[in-house]
Formats: C-alpha cells, sequence, structure tokens
C-alpha cells in the first residue's frame, strides 16, 4: 500500500513539475520554428504542403478557423444480399441493423475516439458486426480506407420463382463476409469544390459548387454462405452445382478498377449544406467461386453519399448516408450485395494554442 502511495505521489509531483515546466510552451507553428533549423524545415515544409494540397479559393470554400473539435457520432448500418439463380429463382437476405454510438476527439487529420454497441438495447443486432473506415480529405484529393465484416447471421426474406415469390423471415447464421478496400482520387475543380465540407466538417462550402473526380480502387471480397442449415424444402430448389458443394456458396475475388464520380455542395442556405456524391467503379477483377481456376472478369460496383450539415463555426451537426453496391456473377447465377449507413453527428470547435 505504501509503495503504491508513494508512486502515485511521485508521479503527482512529476506532472506538476513538466506542467511549471510548459507553461511557457507553445505548440503553435511559428513558435516551433523558433527551436532551431529542423523544427523551422519542418514547419515551412508543412505550410508549403498545405498550401499546394490545400489550397482554395475563398469566395467558395474556407476553413473553420479551428483545430480541434469533439464530437457525438452514432452510426446505423445493415446490409443486403440478392442471389439470383438458374429458373428465375431468387432470394434475397437482410441483416439486422446495427447501430454504435461514442465520442469522437479530432486534431486536424488526426481522430481518436470509442463507440458502443447500443443495437442491443434497441431491437438491433446484439452482437456488432465490424465496420471500420479511415477518410483522408484534401482540396486535391481524397482517400478512403475500408473494412466491413458479417459473421453473426442474417434473415432470409424472400425465396422462390420471380412470380411466386414467397415472403420469410427465416434467421441464417450460416454467413461470413469480408470486404477490405481502397480508394485514391482527384478532384478537378478542386479550387471550389470542398468534398470534406459535405462529409467531414473540417470546411465551410460557402457558396454552391460540384466537381468531377478520378481515381483508383483496389478491394479484396470473400463471401461465404453455408446453406446446409436451411429448411429441406429450400434447399432442394439451390442450384446444383451448389448441392455438389456441400450446398457451399463460397466466392472470393481481387478487384481493380477506375473510379469516376461527380460531387455536387448546394449551400441552400445560410448555416446549411447539401452534399451529394455518385461514383461507378468499373475495372476487372481475379476471382474463384467454389473453388474453381481463378478466372479475370468484369467488376461493377457503386458509391452514392447524401450529407446534410449545418455549421455555425463554433458548433455543427450532420447527416450523412452512404449506399455501396456490388455485383458478382457468373453464367450460372449472380450475388448483388450492399451495404447501407446513416451518421448522425454533432460537435464543437475549438482551439488550445
Amino acid at each position: 500500500m505504501w509503495k503504491r502511495l508513494g508512486a502515485l505521489l511521485s508521479a503527482i509531483i512529476m506532472l506538476t513539475a513538466v506542467s511549471q515546466h510548459t507553461q511557457g510552451l507553445s505548440l503553435a507553428l511559428d513558435s516551433i520554428a523558433t527551436w532551431g533549423k529542423f523544427p523551422r524545415f519542418c514547419v515551412n515544409t508543412c505550410r508549403w504542403g498545405d498550401k499546394f494540397f490545400n489550397s482554395y479559393d475563398s469566395a467558395y470554400v474556407e476553413g473553420t478557423g479551428y483545430k480541434f473539435n469533439l464530437k457525438f457520432k452514432t452510426d446505423t448500418w445493415l446490409d443486403n444480399y440478392v442471389f439470383e439463380m438458374p429458373d428465375n429463382y431468387r432470394m434475397t437476405m437482410v441483416s439486422d441493423f446495427c447501430s454504435s454510438a461514442g465520442f469522437w476527439a479530432t486534431y486536424l487529420a488526426l481522430s481518436v475516439g470509442y463507440d458502443i454497441n447500443v443495437s442491443q438495447y434497441i431491437g438491433g443486432s446484439a452482437t456488432s458486426r465490424k465496420r471500420y473506415q479511415f477518410r483522408f480529405n484534401c482540396a486535391l484529393l481524397s482517400a478512403d480506407f475500408y473494412w466491413i465484416t458479417n459473421d453473426v447471421g442474417t434473415k432470409i426474406k424472400s425465396f422462390g420463382q420471380r412470380d411466386d415469390m414467397q415472403r420469410y423471415d427465416l434467421r441464417f447464421t450460416g454467413i461470413n463476409t469480408s470486404i477490405f478496400g481502397v480508394d485514391a482520387y482527384y478532384h478537378f475543380n478542386n479550387k471550389k469544390y470542398s468534398r470534406a465540407a459535405a462529409f467531414n466538417y473540417s470546411k465551410i462550402q460557402k457558396r454552391s459548387q460540384g466537381s468531377f473526380y478520378l481515381g483508383l480502387s483496389y478491394w479484396k471480397q470473400d463471401f461465404t454462405f453455408n446453406f446446409q442449415e436451411l429448411p429441406e424444402e429450400l434447399r432442394q430448389q439451390l442450384p446444383q452445382e451448389w448441392a455438389e458443394f456441400n450446398y457451399i456458396y463460397h466466392n472470393s475475388s481481387y478487384n481493380y478498377s477506375a473510379r469516376l464520380g461527380y460531387g455536387y455542395n448546394w449551400v441552400f442556405h445560410r448555416h446549411w449544406l447539401l452534399g451529394i456524391s455518385e461514383s461507378p467503379i468499373l475495372g476487372i477483377k481475379k476471382g474463384t467461386l467454389n473453388g474453381e481456376q481463378p478466372r479475370i472478369s468484369v467488376s461493377l460496383y457503386n458509391r452514392a453519399q447524401l450529407s446534410l450539415i449545418w455549421n455555425n463555426r463554433k458548433w455543427f451537426a450532420g447527416i450523412i448516408g452512404h449506399v455501396e453496391n456490388g455485383l458478382f456473377f457468373n453464367k450460372k447465377s449472380s450475388l448483388y450485395s450492399g451495404v447501407y449507413s446513416i451518421e448522425a453527428s454533432v460537435g464543437y470547435r475549438f482551439n488550445l494554442w
């Protein structure tokens, strides 16, 4: 006990000494530049990079004027899968919605936070599916990194031939899906249009403007569906080639695509912004279905976003919707997959130095 108390007192004394020593220390760039040649070089490089990559026409876009923000964020999403099979058979699946909520602190482009799964308290999924995202935005370009998995189950909502679809609410747990991807794209009208204003709260769009963007996309997709748990009357209606693999459907592919899109920010009232972004993605994929020889085929994907943002200098709030759809097909069957999410945030901006 005395050892712990002594250690605690030592830590308090050290923290006090450090705080007294740093009272005159400033992390402002001008102050850092006075520390020496190398810090001054770093500051000058930082300022050059900010001017080159993040320069806007001030009549259309401006900064928030604050380096820090603290926000409360909720995120809700679900995924669906549609199988098109021989003889006009179709099967649709929809997952329970999954919701998380938490607080996030941001300094410039760095954010840290913690979310908790609240679905189990409001009727959604009791187990949180994993969904990680990282976004980088500047005037010239944007980059997105994402990873989405589902191994906790979904529900079969309909099954049958197109002209005789039967409705179900059948729990299906034989699912294990994952998508990992990276996007990077260049904004052509980068002086007057800010994607960050519509989807990241880090800029303010003053006048309506839009821009085409062009870039590259890569993603790894791995989907496994084990249909052995289905009732016999449903399992017998599945394609015969699936039966040869014990009613397991597994596709895995690597996708390399070009991404062409358009974004538009509509400043329809003071403090208010409506942002929209639509981006079809077309390329090639190298993949395999149920262990067959890998083949190269066309890769089709689409991403769309819609946002409603309110800014009042220090305070901000917004709702952002995101939809992404993909298609995996061969001569006998196809799989259409989608992820649908909506994010709501409210936050406060401030400066410490």
